[in-house]
């Protein structure tokens, strides 16, 4: 029972990493109608302002997360107004904005080889320290702080969206942005506000993912990979979906690890991920739409 527990707690932390990241796709998809490819590599870029910042700069972790995040929402807002707003004021298909977060991806990535190398990194660890037993469980500080964190970004975002005006306005520029602009919602910000907030999001869960790992662009293309999964997983359509999506796809995954395979671990999630879209595409929390002929 403690081993089934242990991996419990560890793949409820990994999965609220996923969690992260698979929010800030479905925030920019949901309001801006664009699935980013760039996530990841922003996710990438504000890692290693965080790393120059702790070792080039000697700042404590603290300040280095404050500067990356701030990074990523800036990036994000760079993103939305230089390119995708000229691009939809010139009526481009949604093809072409994906595949133009394909080419921002490129940028960036190419950006952060000529500024950082591209030799991989390695983080120091966010807090230091035995790990916490009680009893035969052993939990580590750091699965304790992803855990943390994790639920304190999903409680903030859900009360945002509930209990705020802003809030409010992003809900009704997702459901119906010409009846937002009428009534006065200045949607042009507000699509720029939900890139900066993805972009944040995926940074954070990009951090921690280089802290526990190390820094690598494959690393980011991996946590990119698994994001999308948790979207789709609970349906890409839903904010709660992606929270759900994301903790399913952590626990499987420690699951397997734990007791099957750790060379088996992506091939099984992406196996559930294969069964769940064949038995209901919508995703496990999504809605069922029906065109008509």
């Amino acid at each position: 029972m403690t081993y089934f527990v242990q991996h419990l707690i560890s793949g409820l932390a990994t999965g609220s990493l996923y969690a992260l990241m698979a929010l800030g796709l479905v925030l920019i998809y949901r309001v801006c109608g664009v699935v980013n490819f760039s996530h990841g590599a922003m996710a990438f870029v504000s890692a290693l302002v965080a790393y120059a910042l702790i070792h080039e700069g000697g700042q404590p972790w603290f300040v280095a997360w404050v500067g990356a995040v701030a990074v990523a929402g800036i990036v994000g807002i760079g993103v939305e107004w230089g390119i995708l707003q000229p691009a939809r004021r010139r009526a481009a298909p949604v093809l072409g904005l994906i595949i133009a977060t394909l080419g921002v991806a490129l940028v960036l990535e190419g950006l952060a080889g000529m500024l950082f190398g591209h030799e991989t990194k390695l983080f120091p660890p966010i807090v230091s320290g035995p790990p916490l037993r009680w009893g035969a469980l052993l939990v580590t500080r750091e699965q304790l702080l992803t855990l943390g964190v994790g639920i304190a970004l999903i409680s903030v975002l859900y009360i945002f969206f509930r209990g705020t005006q802003l809030g409010l306005a992003l809900r009704a520029t997702v459901q119906d942005p010409l009846a937002a602009r009428l009534l006065g919602i200045p949607v042009e910000r507000l699509w720029k506000l939900s890139w900066a907030a993805g972009a944040a999001l995926g940074a954070v869960s990009g951090l921690f993912i280089a802290s526990q790992l190390f820094l690598d662009k494959g690393v980011m293309l991996e946590l990119l990979i698994k994001g999308f999964a948790a979207a789709v997983l609970g349906g890409f359509s839903h904010f709660a979906g992606a929270l759900v999506g994301g903790v399913v796809l952590g626990i499987v995954e420690d699951f397997v690890v734990g007791y099957i395979s750790t060379e088996l671990k992506t091939t099984f999630a992406f196996t559930l991920l294969v069964v769940a879209l064949v038995v209901r595409p919508e995703g496990l929390l999504g809605r069922v739409t029906r065109r008509r002929a």
